[in-house]
């Protein structure tokens, strides 16, 4: 009989997780047959780490992994996905925001053979300018990243043993989780849901996390960044040659044109700006290269509980 791992990865949600376990009992967990909950604990500054306690000890197939400081939601389930010991494993938000039932259409998808299931939103229950960004960070992956990125995006998904280990050995540092697998390329399928408003807590996906994910997503996977500065050069160079052409007419002719301070200032900051972002973007690269070359683990296990290493 097959085993499947619920990963939930925790972040300051104190005010949900008794909740989200409740609700789970309640609609899903009867019909999963062996099942296991990995619970990680990315270092909440909540009593998290006490409500995840309390649950253990309700169930015995609630497991616990407390990382030692907040490494990111990615690395959180990184960890719980390297702990957990099911034939298959789906991650699962901690916010409400998806129906638990959703685990079970998953579930059934990996049975018929897809060792990797999106969970793809068909909407949203979010302002006009939370979904404006939202759909333009997808669009913006389908277009120069990955092709196959879902149109409403994905959080939640299913992967089999095979991509778990796959996932494990890649070992990449400033990168996108959810990108790595779509690129794995194994067989997948889609199930589609509406995401509900958060109802209770705070988010706490700021804005700086979200420009750090599109950086990390189009440096870890795409060529565009350089694309875009040999472009830029290419303009900048054509455009020079082009006036420096002009002038030499107008010189020529006898032609008398006095360029204005304000045009020429406009000139020089433009160039100044291009030749910034370019070193900006060689130094987003530079530091990722550092980064890698110190072999630094993505994330530090500081306790568990419920494994067997632990009996």
């Amino acid at each position: 009989m097959s085993k499947i791992s619920i990963i939930i990865p925790v972040y300051w949600n104190s005010d949900t997780l008794m909740l989200l376990y409740e609700d789970m009992k309640e609609k899903i967990l009867p019909k999963l047959g062996d099942y296991e909950i990995v619970i990680v604990d990315d270092g909440s500054g909540d009593n998290s780490w006490e409500i995840m306690n309390q649950i253990s000890d309700m169930d015995e197939n609630v497991k616990l992994v407390k990382l030692s400081r907040n490494f990111g939601e990615h690395a959180a389930i990184l960890a719980g996905l390297s702990h957990c010991t099911g034939d298959c494993a789906v991650t699962k938000q901690a916010d409400l925001q998806e129906d638990s039932e959703l685990i079970l259409d998953m579930y059934e998808k990996w049975k018929e053979g897809n060792k990797v299931v999106l969970a793809v939103r068909a909407d949203r229950d979010e302002g006009p300018i939370q979904k404006f960004f939202a759909n333009l960070y997808y669009t913006l992956m389908r277009k120069f990243v990955l092709k196959d990125m879902p149109k409403g995006g994905f959080d939640c998904y299913l992967l089999d043993r095979q991509v778990i280990k796959v996932l494990m050995m890649l070992d990449e540092k400033n990168s996108a989780l959810t990108l790595q697998v779509l690129w794995v390329g194994f067989k997948s399928d889609k199930v589609y849901f509406h995401r509900k408003a958060r109802e209770i807590g705070e988010s706490r996906w700021t804005l700086s996390k979200k420009i750090k994910l599109v950086l990390d997503s189009m440096m870890s996977f795409s060529y565009f960044p350089i694309q875009l500065m040999s472009t830029l050069g290419a303009i900048l160079a054509a455009v020079s040659v082009v006036w420096a052409g002009i002038l030499v007419v107008q010189r020529l002719c006898g032609v008398e044109d006095v360029a204005g301070w304000t045009s020429m200032m406009v000139l020089m900051l433009f160039g100044f700006g291009a030749i910034m972002l370019m070193l900006g973007i060689l130094g987003e690269y530079i530091w990722r290269a550092l980064d890698a070359s110190r072999n630094r683990p993505p994330f530090l296990v500081d306790e568990t509980k419920g494994f067997k290493d632990n009996e």
